[in-house]
């Protein structure tokens, strides 16, 4: 994976308040009130769905036979996803403690299956991938990395993994600037690359469900290279043409490494698409969201280790100063 950049770390939900030093009467200007975060009311409608995912947890845990050891991980995952989206809201606004159990609205019922649980994931899924024009890039960035754990939240529990979308080429707009197009060539650069990896893959499987699958997926990368060529070249830039070849990051001699490389391929390109999310304008966000979700997914089926925030790392806790 790459090594994060400047833009990973702005999109860890950190939120840095300036003021100036003194005001134009000399009054000192930290007694003034910091300006409002603009983000405030996309993180609490996302904080407010993430703590009904929380009480739907704490139901099912509850209930007998719950599948403990099954649930646990999920609503601990699920806890850390609200923490980060809470990160900058004030305590006055009324937020219960980060992963502290939770009462869910009135109106929504409370499943009472595993398979209702994972109906609400991919409910709350969508709730933040239709927040995403109005966040700002950072946080349309983590809210994009959550929505895709959602997604694989809800495989875990049962549900029909998600069906691929049709790639598409998204219609370029007024709003297409071009300080998006370096991060389109490194997405389209990187789909080069897992084309060409699948093909190795695809190579060292057996004739079996494995192949099928790698032959799936290769196709699905296919059509994403396709449709961000297509898309560059409306904007009237040329793309970035595919490489002779690809140095692998480790020898593929047999099926195992094989599908160690299909799950490095995915790993590597649910970075780029949650970079992607953030650098896009905010009519294409949804197709690199969606990108960052088919990533994560085939990530999971190859066998990659699961994180609670796919494509970027940890949001880190809010430093706390202690008194001397």
């Amino acid at each position: 994976m790459q090594p994060p950049s400047r833009r990973t770390f702005l999109a860890l939900g950190l939120i840095t308040l300036t003021t100036a030093c003194t005001g134009t009467n000399g009054t000192d200007a930290a007694t003034k009130a910091p300006a409002p975060d603009p983000d405030a009311p996309v993180r609490l409608r996302a904080v407010a769905a993430t703590d009904t995912l929380l009480s739907a947890y704490d139901a099912l845990l509850a209930a007998p036979g719950a599948q403990t050891a099954l649930l646990q991980p999920l609503r601990a995952e699920t806890a850390q996803h609200r923490a980060a989206l809470a990160q900058g809201i004030p305590a006055a606004s009324g937020t219960p403690t980060p992963g502290a159990p939770t009462t869910a609205p009135s109106t929504t019922p409370t499943p009472a299956t595993s398979a209702a649980l994972a109906a609400l994931e991919r409910q709350t899924a969508q709730s933040h991938l239709t927040d995403l024009d109005a966040a700002r890039p950072p946080l349309a960035r983590l809210l994009a990395s959550i929505a895709a754990a959602n997604a694989l939240h809800a495989t875990t529990l049962g549900a029909p993994t998600d069906q691929p979308d049709p790639a598409t080429t998204p219609t370029p707009s007024a709003t297409a600037p071009g300080t998006a197009l370096p991060a389109l060539q490194q997405a389209l650069s990187a789909e080069h690359a897992a084309v060409y990896g699948y093909g190795v893959v695809g190579a060292h499987l057996p004739d079996d469900q494995q192949r099928a699958d790698a032959r799936t997926y290769y196709a699905a990368h296919q059509a994403q290279r396709d449709a961000w060529q297509r898309l560059l070249t409306t904007l009237g830039t040329t793309p970035t043409p595919a490489a002779g070849g690809y140095q692998l990051p480790f020898p593929v001699t047999d099926a195992a490494t094989a599908t160690k490389l299909a799950a490095h391929l995915e790993t590597r390109l649910t970075t780029v698409y949650a970079d992607l999310v953030a650098d896009l304008p905010t009519p294409h966000r949804r197709t690199a969201a969606t990108a960052l979700r088919d990533c994560t997914l085939r990530a999971h089926h190859w066998g990659a280790p699961t994180t609670p925030f796919p494509g970027v790392p940890d949001p880190a806790p809010t430093p706390t100063v202690t008194p001397s």
